[in-house]
């Protein structure tokens, strides 16, 4: 089986080609991405610890707005309460933290949480949309077929 990293950056590459193409209708061509750790939740790690992949599109050396720093923090609320943050920005400001951002980004899909930065925030959810829904239908694909070619074997992971 792939690792749940193998199956983030996959899912990222799968969906670039899109990404690029609706960069046509952006702001601008630049965009960091974070994908957090599904398996791991907020009372079991740090933030920090549950980043699973970090990837930039675009000149990041060239940035004037800290994409980096933007993705990370809406990640970062998006991961703390298992829903995009969108839901914070709009319908419940008052869970906002005094170093929260105030521009959404992020989806939510199952227990996977991805965060994008770069352009407008309805853009970076929607790119953040497309990789949480391909990781998640990679991740059953290779479930699948690990399943179909080990029928007996009894863990994700055995050793």
């Amino acid at each position: 089986m792939n690792t749940q990293k193998q199956i983030a950056l996959d899912a990222i590459e799968l969906v670039r080609p899109a990404i690029e193409r609706l960069f046509s209708r952006t702001n601008r061509q630049e965009l960091h991405i974070v994908v957090m750790d599904p398996r791991l939740k907020p009372w079991e790690s740090s933030f920090e610890e549950a980043v699973l992949v970090e990837t930039s599109i675009g000149q990041p050396d060239a940035w004037t707005i800290p994409f980096d720093q933007l993705a990370r923090k809406k990640a970062q609320q998006a991961w703390r309460d298992s829903q995009a943050n969108i839901n914070h920005q709009t319908a419940h400001p008052s869970s906002l933290r005094d170093d929260d951002v105030l521009y959404y980004g992020s989806f939510v899909y199952g227990n996977v949480v991805v965060a994008c930065s770069g352009v407008q925030q309805w853009y970076d959810m929607l790119i953040s949309g497309w990789i949480a829904l391909a990781i998640e239908q990679l991740t059953i694909n290779d479930y699948q077929l690990q399943k179909t070619n080990n029928p007996t074997q009894t863990y994700r992971r055995e050793q």
